[in-house]
């Protein structure tokens, strides 16, 4: 990704410059070759403008905290994982106008989340960059990963936090979450499985509570685990 760090007038990629810039070109006019690999790697998605009962799925989706561990790191790329352990997630994240319910191509969506053990990169101590990425969405509004099931830390929920842009402007900002069944089974597996359940269920997390179980990604388990989930979002 060393391609990434500088445009070709040689200053520094911020993250605002890059979504503009990733905006206007498209992700695979700055990755040339990796468009057909990531296609044929994602998990396959259904966009909630051609799905039927759509009309749940392109409601405004409520905003949540970004929480302390953000980092604005430009890490453009669809494979976060950099050897954590734990269960392969692959996680597509599909961005709909709240309003029309048509899909929103070129929105940048930044994900971040805790690793098996619970550990963040980049904060507390830890310089890496794991389990941190951005990813442009398609014609079908969706944007997919490849990471790692999330682990948990003492007081919250299960969670994966995330933003999403459209030009320079957020537009969403928020956290999702996973059912009991879900969490239950990846849990059984190493590494998790040493360190037992979640102390804290999404109902006893005040987080989860604001937003009324809208963000709850639907899993498919499996040597990968596959989950879609849909954002209803207002244009800047």
């Amino acid at each position: 990704m060393a391609g990434l760090e500088r445009l070709s007038d040689g200053l520094p990629l911020s993250r605002r410059r890059a979504l503009a810039w990733l905006g206007g070109v498209g992700l695979a006019a700055v990755l040339p070759g990796c468009a057909d690999d990531e296609q044929a790697a994602a998990p396959a998605t259904t966009t909630a403008a051609t799905t039927e009962g759509a009309a749940a799925d392109c409601i405004l989706t409520p905003e949540l905290t970004e929480g302390p561990y953000y980092l604005d790191l430009d890490l453009v790329r669809r494979d976060i994982t950099e050897g954590r352990p734990g269960v392969p997630f692959d996680l597509a994240v599909t961005v709909v106008d709240a309003e029309s319910c048509e899909p929103i191509e070129g929105a940048a969506v930044d994900v971040w989340h805790c690793d098996a053990e619970g550990v963040y990169s980049g904060v507390e101590g830890d310089s890496g960059t794991f389990l941190r990425g951005v990813q442009m969405t398609g014609a079908d509004g969706a944007a997919s990963f490849r990471t790692i099931f999330p682990g948990w830390y003492t007081g919250r929920a299960v969670h994966v936090h995330l933003k999403v842009a459209l030009g320079t402007e957020d537009v969403h900002t928020g956290q999702l979450f996973f059912d009991d069944a879900t969490l239950a089974a990846a849990y059984e597996s190493d590494p998790y499985a040493a360190r037992g359940a979640p102390d804290t269920s999404n109902d006893a997390d005040g987080i989860y509570g604001e937003s009324g179980g809208s963000t709850v990604v639907a899993v498919t388990p499996g040597e990968t685990y596959r989950g879609s989930v849909t954002l209803g979002v207002q244009r800047a």
